[in-house]
């Protein structure tokens, strides 16, 4: 398998993977800008040169979307490797890629969001056990903070104070995201009108900047829903998906 990096010179040109491909698409479009605004502050995009779900993103921790407190650290917002890529070792030459560049950056160690039972949209905690990462801290909803250290006696990342205990105070639903996810930017939209037309209560509130992500009441920004206070789940969701939630209460 050969990879390209995704840069501000080629990113009009390239697909990302995990949206459609058409420029024009909202989703396309709003994590093409998304990374854009990223890139600078070290971002990197690393994909499969063929078409579909095969890339890894990471950031230098500081500049992570997410409440953590990982100085020195890379943080891999995604690992994602899918269809008929999966059982290719394609996972383990795009974790390597990360490590290399981590270590020539001279970084203590990598981070990632998992929990102790695969969630969907998580890092597949059996992968991560395997290659070698272990849980540094825990979120009560079970979101879990896993670290690679590159050295023994390295600090260890923890999130912070405001996303170990998710809960928030407004009623009704309550949905935190970002546009990392481009799927957000259609679906998000489209519960927004299904809350309103079935007249559930639903209010949407979009990260828009790292300092207001690494403040949010949640370890998962790319999408955290809330009902009545308590956190419900990190699973983007499609008007069906979301009626459903509602009737099981």
């Amino acid at each position: 398998m050969d990879y390209i990096r995704v840069t501000k010179d080629n990113i009009e040109k390239e697909h990302i993977c995990c949206a459609i491909s058409n420029n024009k698409d909202v989703q396309v479009a709003s994590k093409k800008a998304w990374l854009s605004d990223r890139f600078e502050e070290g971002l990197v995009f690393l994909k499969s040169t063929e078409r579909g779900k095969c890339f890894i993103e990471y950031i230098p921790a500081e500049f992570a979307w997410n409440p953590i407190d990982a100085e020195g650290y890379m943080y891999i917002d995604c690992l994602w490797v899918s269809g008929s890529f999966k059982g290719h070792g394609y996972s383990n030459d795009l974790l390597a890629a990360c490590i290399a560049d981590s270590r020539e950056q001279g970084k203590k160690g990598l981070c990632i969001l998992s929990s102790a039972k695969k969630k969907p949209f998580l890092a597949d905690p059996k992968f991560l056990k395997y290659k070698g990462f272990s849980v540094c801290d825990e979120a009560d909803n079970g979101i879990q903070l896993w670290f690679l250290p590159f050295a023994p006696d390295t600090p260890v990342p923890k999130f912070k104070d405001c996303a170990v205990h998710p809960h928030i105070d407004e009623p009704g639903y309550v949905l935190y995201y970002t546009s990392q996810c481009p799927f957000n930017a259609k679906y998000v939209p489209i519960v927004e009108e299904t809350a309103k037309a079935h007249g559930i209560p639903f209010h949407a509130i979009h990260l828009e900047s790292r300092e207001a992500a690494q403040s949010a009441p949640t370890p998962v920004t790319t999408y955290a829903l809330f009902f009545n206070g308590a956190y419900v789940t990190n699973e983007q969701m499609n008007d069906a998906k979301f009626l459903k939630l509602v009737e099981r209460g």
